[in-house]
This record gives C-alpha cells, structure tokens and sequence, in this order.
C-alpha cells in the first residue's frame, strides 16, 4: 500500500492550496518569545506556590501543580525538534536541549525518533513512538503511572551512554549518527550527576522540591495527554484516521503550546504552532476532532477497552 506524505494527502485531496500552506508555514521569533515570556511567569508562580507550601500538606498539590508546568517542557522541545518554534535555528535546538534535560528525553535522539513517528504514523512495526492501545484497563492504568515512561527513557539513556545502541534504536537512527546520540546521553548523565553534586555538596533539596518530584506527580498527566493523540484511533496511514485533535480551553492550549490541534499538526508539522489554529480551519470536517477534548478521548478509549465500542485497531483494513 502506497503511503502519502501528509501534505502531498492534503494538497491532493484539495484541503489546502500552495498558497495557503505557504503562508500557515511562516516562522518568526516574536510569537515563541512572547510565549515564554508568559510561560516563565506561570513557572514562577507555581514555583512559589511550593516555596510557600514547604513543610506543610498543601506541598503536594502545590508540587502537583508545578509539575504539570514542568512537564510540558515537552510540549515546547516537541515544538523546537521540528525547528517551527523560532524562525532563528539554534534558538530550536538550544530551546529543545534544555526541555530534553528537564523531562529526561534527550533531545537529538528524540528528533530522529520523532521523525520516523511522522512517516509511519499509528503503523505498527514501523512507528517507533506507537502506543499500542492496552489489553485491559489495567494496561491502561499502567501506563498512565509513567512507570514504564521513566523505565524506557532513563533505561535508554544509561544504555547509549554506555556505547550500545540497540535494535529498535538502529530502526530510526543512521549509522553515522550513533556517536553523537551516545555522546548526548552521557551529556545528559553528566548533568544529572553535577546537579546531583551540587545539591550535596550545599545541602540544597531544591531539586528534589522543585524538579523531581513535581515531575514524579505530574508525569501521568503527560502520558494521560500524550494518550489521547493516536491511542484508539486505527492503525493505518490515512491522516484523516489515525490521528485525534481534542479541543480544550486557553490554558491548556498554552501549556501544550497548541499540540491539542495534533491531527493538524500531523498534516503539516512545518507549520509553526502558533498557526495550528489557522490550519484547525482550514482542515475542519476533514480530519477527526474530538469536541470532549482529552476526557472525551478517554471516553472513547476505555469504551473501547471494556468492549463497549469496537476496537479500532481490529477495524478492517488495519494495517499488521
């Protein structure tokens, strides 16, 4: 079967003009900044929320809450690994590698991961990011409790750092690039172990209070979110299938910096975030949105879980 690209799917199926595509991909510094500016102001406030909370109960949701900050770095080093955040390059990739440290992900292993997710979207066997939908509510659950999250990308990390690359690694990363992800992961180590130093050497639990923890309660969220993308939607390479936008408020929109709108992200990825909106338009009735936003999706899953609704990837035409 012959997979289109999801722009070539666009413009064939006449969605989307040359024009229009043009003018959705211009990139600029001002919206990213601007973003920022606001996203270091929420991040203060959280912080001092935890700061203000310290040694009393109200620590945990305060860290909570600081947390769901914290991990939607991600949200911003996804942004940056397709160089659409700002219009200046190495603001990306400078951007990108500080989020990477932040949530664990490093940042040049994850672009060409993040590449091969792109080309062979909810494909199974060919898509490296690919969450498969769980067997069971249990499944589901663990899942969501980031436990198999930190396994993975910290069990990843400590493995290229000692010189191995493996298997399902070599699927998506060329040769020629297998020095410089095994140079980044012992980077990232590195880091964590000045940081780990530091904190010793001062006495400090600023870290643990402000970084680990936070991110400890507030990672299932993350992968609560990231289910909702392609997670019960059929495993074929039809852009107008696999993928799910889910509508939500202002305040979520800009903590995952507009990657609600992700079908249309998948259409187009070299269109900047802050034009997904436009583009939601352009692709609206075309591509499969979700109007319960992110608890709706999770509706869908679970129906399908508990054999409500049919599973979608036993739909026919699936691909294997």
């Amino acid at each position: 079967m012959e997979v289109k690209t999801p722009i070539t799917q666009a413009l064939q199926d006449g969605v989307l003009s040359r024009q229009e595509l043009k003018a959705l991909m211009r990139r600029s510094d001002l919206p990213a900044l601007r973003h920022l500016a606001g996203w270091l102001v929420l991040l203060g406030v959280t912080g001092f929320l935890v700061h203000a909370t310290l040694g009393s109960i109200w620590v945990w949701p305060a860290m909570f809450l600081h947390g769901i900050v914290v991990v939607h770095h991600f949200s911003l080093q996804h942004e940056c690994c397709h160089y659409t955040v700002f219009r200046t390059r190495w603001l990306n990739d400078l951007f990108g590698t500080l989020c990477g440290l932040i949530v664990a992900i490093p940042h040049q292993y994850f672009r060409y991961e993040h590449c091969d997710h792109h080309t062979h979207t909810q494909l199974k066997g060919h898509d490296p990011e690919l969450i498969e939908l769980p067997i069971s509510v249990w499944k589901y659950l663990w899942y969501i409790t980031a436990i198999p999250y930190w396994r993975s990308n910290l069990g990843g990390m400590i493995t290229r750092a000692f010189g191995r690359i493996s298997d399902a690694d070599k699927v998506f990363l060329p040769k020629e690039t297998w020095q410089t992800v095994i140079g980044e992961a012992r980077a990232y180590l590195a880091v964590y172990a000045a940081i780990l130093a530091l904190s010793v050497a001062t006495g400090s639990a600023a870290a643990l209070w402000y970084w680990i923890v936070p991110s400890l309660l507030a990672q299932p969220v993350m992968r609560a979110i990231r289910m909702t993308e392609h997670v019960g939607r059929p495993n074929v390479a039809d852009m107008r299938e696999n993928t799910r936008t889910n509508m939500t408020n202002g305040l979520v929109r800009f903590l995952c910096w507009n990657m609600n709108y992700h079908a249309e992200h998948h259409y187009a990825a070299s269109v900047p975030y802050h034009a997904l909106p436009r583009l939601h338009e352009k692709l609206k009735g075309y591509v499969h949105v979700e109007p319960g936003g992110y608890i709706g999706a999770h509706r869908e899953i679970l129906r399908q879980l508990t054999g409500r609704q049919p599973r979608a990837d036993l739909r026919s035409g699936a691909a294997e």
